[in-house]
């Protein structure tokens, strides 16, 4: 893990986290709130917070994607939400519980600011106009985790996988050609299923022209065949 000092970077300042936090603080607590942030690089695979550790700082995205693991026990590994920058990380410790309820893991090289969560939550108390829109985008990434266990109750692979592969066109890589930064097992921890199903199913829409699947590229050729198997999947 490299660390930076938040001095030395002027991307903190041009981070959406900065930008909608100066729209409520004063000019003090903003250089309060940079005085104790710290930046960090993360590289793919590296754990930014560990599932039952307690919380210190809140993690903002700024570049990057991150995967959500909760891991059931020692031999179940489930993947609740995949997400890409900007989000914040954590940020539902400040209103919940002090413990992580699930890791969160790099996908690819990450830039991180970390923010001391105590000095946030005194200007918290401040301002509750502050609250209430730290609260809103802290809980935007629950959103994905609730759609993904919706469809895995109530879908069966097919589905489930096509869900898996728009949400990662439409909302993680914004593309439908992407660089697929996930191993044939992660895509079976996302979509509740086994590695042989996932490998299964692809080499079948390969072979039907509904994408085109190589090792680590994904292109999507038919999006309305996929929306299909998605709604009836």
């Amino acid at each position: 893990m490299e660390k930076q000092t938040v001095k030395n970077m002027d991307s903190f300042s041009q981070c959406l986290f900065y930008k909608q936090s100066s729209l409520f603080l004063s000019e003090r607590n903003m250089q309060l709130l940079e005085k104790n942030t710290h930046a960090l690089k993360f590289k793919h695979g590296e754990t930014i917070f560990k599932q039952g550790d307690t919380a210190s700082h809140i993690a903002l995205l700024n570049k990057g994607i991150v995967k959500f693991n909760f891991e059931e026990n020692p031999n179940r590994n489930l993947i609740l939400s995949i997400v890409s920058a900007p989000k914040i990380l954590g940020g539902a410790n400040m209103f919940y519980r002090k413990k992580n309820l699930f890791s969160i893991t790099a996908i690819g090289e990450c830039d991180i600011f970390m923010v001391d969560m105590q000095v946030l939550g005194n200007l918290l108390m401040q301002n509750a106009k502050y609250t209430l829109m730290l609260f809103e985008r802290a809980m935007e990434m629950f959103e994905t985790s609730i759609l993904n266990y919706i469809s895995l109750a109530n879908k069966n692979v097919n589905g489930r996988l096509a869900d898996i592969l728009l949400y990662l066109s439409d909302h993680v890589y914004k593309s439908e050609t992407f660089h697929l930064q996930l191993t044939r097992k992660e895509i079976a921890e996302f979509a509740g299923c086994s590695k042989e199903n996932v490998i299964h199913t692809l080499t079948r829409w390969n072979e039907e022209k509904i994408i085109i699947s190589n090792v680590k590229t994904i292109t999507i050729l038919d999006k309305q065949k996929l929306m299909v198997i998605s709604r009836h999947g």
